[in-house]
């Protein structure tokens, strides 16, 4: 089994200026800073949904090379930001040199259960 005590925050950390904080300190507090710096490198995936599609599978095998599957949203609609499933965002579809980008222009807040 692995140690991973390395994980684990000091009871009382001094927060360094700038660092992001957030509510929920060791004492329940919503108030009490916390140093976010033991997540930094945890892996989440960001996906950009740029819209959705229905058809059956009879229409699905006949797509073949330049078939255009029409998606439910217009040009200069927003598009919505996942961080792990979870919609966190809205934006736009920017050209960054030769690739596509997202800007976001609404942070979407929901309620947690």
């Amino acid at each position: 089994m692995s140690d991973h005590s390395d994980l684990a925050l000091p009871e009382h950390q001094a927060v360094e200026e700038g660092a992001p904080l957030v509510g929920g300190g060791h004492d329940g507090d919503p108030s009490a800073p916390l140093n976010l710096g033991a997540v930094y490198d945890v892996p989440v995936q960001v996906s950009a949904v740029l819209g959705h599609a229905s058809m059956q599978v009879s229409q699905l095998l006949k797509l073949g090379r330049g078939a255009v599957i029409e998606l439910d949203r217009r040009v200069g609609e927003a598009i919505e930001i996942y961080v792990n499933d979870r919609l966190v965002a809205r934006g736009e579809v920017v050209i960054v040199d030769d690739r596509l980008g997202v800007t976001m222009t609404e942070i979407v807040k929901q309620d947690r259960k």
